[in-house]
């Protein structure tokens, strides 16, 4: 990172990750099988027919693992518990074993100095919830809040905040509209109850959670949305995506309605899903944060399918990662001002909870050391802004399986074999791990 600006005092340093995408393990200690598990048998679903059965082997390997955190001097480790580990169909009592295995991994982090701050969904819903019909079943939502209440009963004593979801969006467009992740299901606008179960599942959970004096947090995807042009036609285009995927989940737990959705022939009540009191629960006082996840901005054009009110446009210019998406630092900073200027007194205090890139299978990573340092930039001047800002986890501490890309694409400071497990540090390892003791040693001299 440039020395143009400085993060605050107390700002919390970490890394992410997900249950499925690292822990394998599927089959042990009456883990129950998840939408991820069958949507890898399916043929064609994952590139190279990879799936998550082994993944990074966290499961076994997490004393590793919370060694290379140890040695990066992280504050925080954001990982996310599989459902179907504490509940293996999704409903009934906790299973020991599988909480057995996040009580140790927290306590590990503890005695490691490291904060943990789980995500109690990161897109692997219970098979048998989805049999059941899944988020467009209003029964998942309240299923979801006993399954967050038998978590914090457990992990409550050492573990203050919790995230509820991750990206909503993201599984609501990828996994229900368009099928390219689990449960692969292809509705289109149809999919959209599917948005309301998963507001209202973080409605009831954060209920279960204060209740227990916890901390309640919501990470979401967030995009900066350009128009193509200046011409009418793009900017209506670029409001209408921005209200599906910036404020569709944001505006109902900051301000407590849905946004204008008419662009997309659906009213307020999506689709016959909003029942009354619904928003209220959904937009109750007392969010602590809201976690932001950021990887680029959209440019968006007037539409060119008619069953779509926009069509994305390329951003061109700029350099773009192993994946294929641009990168543009200086969107960090556009985004967490419009959010600023957006919902104002509304706006919980913000944790950048990811960012990071793709890159190859090399060791000296420096594209992805100028992508951290470009947002890291960025969010530096964010909250020289006055922008509440209270720390940032980077996607991701290890190579993992990336979804839909099996194990095509590399996000993490540690090379993963996927043969061996050897972990091996990158440079961005080091470069991070020196970033965060010299912000550190500056905070300390104050």
């Amino acid at each position: 990172m440039t020395d143009r600006h400085d993060l605050p005092a107390g700002f919390s340093w970490g890394v992410s990750t997900a249950a499925y995408q690292i822990e394998g393990a599927v089959d042990e200690d009456g883990r129950g099988r998840s939408i991820w598990d069958t949507f890898c048998e399916r043929p064609g679903a994952v590139k190279n027919g990879d799936s998550g059965r082994t993944a990074c082997d966290h499961y076994h390997r997490w004393p590793e693992d919370i060694a290379l955190m140890r040695e990066l001097g992280l504050d925080t480790y954001r990982f996310s518990l599989a459902w179907t580990r504490v509940q293996p169909t999704g409903r009934g009592p906790a299973n020991p074993a599988g909480l057995d295995f996040y009580e140790r991994l927290v306590d590990g982090l503890l005695e490691a100095g490291i904060t943990p701050l789980p995500t109690l969904f990161h897109w692997d819903l219970p098979q048998a919830l989805e049999d059941e019909g899944g988020w467009l079943h209003r029964d998942t939502a309240h299923r979801f809040a006993e399954y967050a209440a038998l978590a914090a009963d457990r992990l409550g004593d050492r573990v203050p905040a919790w995230i509820t979801l991750n990206e909503p969006f993201v599984h609501l467009v990828y996994g229900y509209a368009l099928g390219i992740h689990a449960p692969g299901r292809t509705l289109m606008l149809d999919a959209l109850p599917a948005a309301h179960h998963q507001l209202l599942a973080h409605g009831l959970a954060a209920a279960e959670l204060r209740a227990r004096g916890l901390d309640v947090l919501i990470a979401n995807n967030l995009t900066p949305v350009r128009p193509a042009s200046d011409a009418p036609e793009d900017r209506a285009a670029a409001e209408a995506y921005d209200a599906l995927h910036n404020r569709l989940f944001t505006d109902p737990l900051l301000l407590g309605r849905y946004p204008d959705l008419s662009a997309y022939g659906v009213g307020p009540d999506l689709h016959g899903a909003v029942l009354d009191g619904d928003l209220d629960l959904i937009s109750a006082p007392g969010l602590s944060g809201l976690g932001v996840n950021y990887y680029n901005p959209t440019r968006i054009a007037a539409p060119t399918d008619p069953g779509l009110p926009f069509a994305e446009a390329p951003i061109d210019g700029v350099p773009h990662t192993h994946f294929g998406w641009p990168v543009v630092p200086e969107g960090l900073h556009e985004l967490l001002l419009t959010l600023r200027d957006r919902y104002g007194a509304a706006l919980p205090p913000i944790t950048v909870t990811e960012n990071g890139c793709s890159t190859d299978d090399t060791l000296d990573d420096t594209s992805r050391t100028d992508y951290l340092a470009g947002h890291l930039d960025a969010l530096a001047r964010a909250t020289a802004d006055g922008i509440d800002v209270r720390g940032y986890c980077t996607w991701s501490l290890l190579d993992n399986f990336e979804w839909a890309e099996g194990y095509s694409q590399r996000f993490g400071l540690v090379h993963v074999d996927f043969t061996t497990q050897r972990r091996t540090p990158k440079a961005s390892f080091a470069w991070y791990r020196d970033l965060i003791a010299a912000q550190r040693a500056k905070s300390a001299g104050r």
